[in-house]
């Protein structure tokens, strides 16, 4: 769902007071600000090594000179863009929501956040679509214009439900594995209502790249109010079940159920090797986004040093 003007000038009131906090060194292309992969001229130290003959004397690390025999000089990361790649969702089971919005909707508002929060700093932004198969792969894209035009496509793409069928999450990663080259950013969006076989993907995805899982939701997935006999139908399958929710003990079995499944799936995140970004539709995403930045800022910060006694 396009944001109208106000909820699009909000977002970029908010998002201008945060980073999103990279934490490897990914970037690999000029004109960004990121931590670099490489070394050469810029101000964040890295090393120092053996002067060489012809090189520049204003790279001489003086002070290390003036205590050795040799002449050093100074190297540092400079500061280049990285690539960024969302991994879209597009499947059935993200057209329900009880609260705020649909799942699909606050999926689409995550990507146009996290665009403009990610593309302000010189990154690149790309996509792959994916629901029973891959449907897209949308190249990454740079600046104003081309996120904009990044997100109409994936408005175009992830707008309407694709075929029934079970989610393939699994081929999906292990295609964005084959398709990145370069060291990136890879944010999976989707509420992971597929079958296992994902996590052997992500694990191999994220030993070359940084991979953040958002998990999207909704409160009634959680748990079952108490509303007389419902039909619950299976979006992906068209599979029908009736349920007779003034059931307390059905009730509490599904609760129990629902956060061992929760529990279960922040488990094999960690172990894959991601960061799990939770969202839910019962609340604004733009909030639940702008928590978790902060939130990783301050694990990213260094420790205080302990005064001495």
């Amino acid at each position: 769902m396009p944001l109208d003007e106000t909820a699009r000038q909000r977002t970029r009131d908010m998002l201008r007071r945060v980073r999103w906090p990279v934490a490897r060194r990914l970037g690999v292309h000029p004109w960004g600000d990121e931590r670099s992969r490489l070394r050469g001229p810029g101000l964040e130290y890295a090393d120092v090594r053996e002067y060489q003959h012809g090189e520049d004397a204003r790279l001489i690390e003086w002070n290390l000179s003036a205590r050795s025999d040799r002449l050093f000089v100074r190297e540092a990361q400079p500061d280049h863009g990285l690539d960024v790649w969302l991994v879209i969702d597009a499947s059935r089971s993200l057209d329900w929501g009880t609260a705020l919005c649909l799942k699909r909707d606050a999926a689409g508002e995550l990507a146009g956040a996290i665009t403009l929060l990610l593309t302000r700093h010189g990154n690149r932004v790309g996509a792959l679509v994916f629901d029973t198969k891959l449907r897209r792969v949308l190249p990454p894209a740079a600046g104003h214009r081309g996120r904009l035009a990044l997100l109409a496509r994936l408005e175009a793409e992830s707008s309407d439900a694709g075929p029934a069928g079970a989610t393939d999450l699994a081929g999906a990663l292990a295609h964005a594995g084959r398709l990145i080259r370069r060291p990136s950013l890879v944010i999976v969006v989707s509420d992971y209502l597929v079958a296992p076989g994902w996590q052997r993907a992500m694990k191999a995805l994220s030993l070359r790249h940084e991979v953040v899982a958002a998990l999207i939701a909704d409160p009634r997935e959680g748990e079952i109010p108490n509303i007389g006999v419902i039909h619950l139908e299976d979006p992906e399958t068209g599979a029908q079940i009736e349920v007779d929710t003034t059931n307390r003990r059905l009730r509490e079995r599904y609760r129990a159920a629902a956060a061992e499944q929760r529990r279960q799936l922040l488990a094999d995140v960690r172990r894959a090797g991601a960061t799990a970004l939770e969202i839910s539709t019962g609340e604004p995403v733009l909030t639940q986004l702008v928590a978790f930045l902060r939130r990783r800022q301050l694990e990213r910060r260094p420790p205080a040093r302990m005064a001495r006694a």
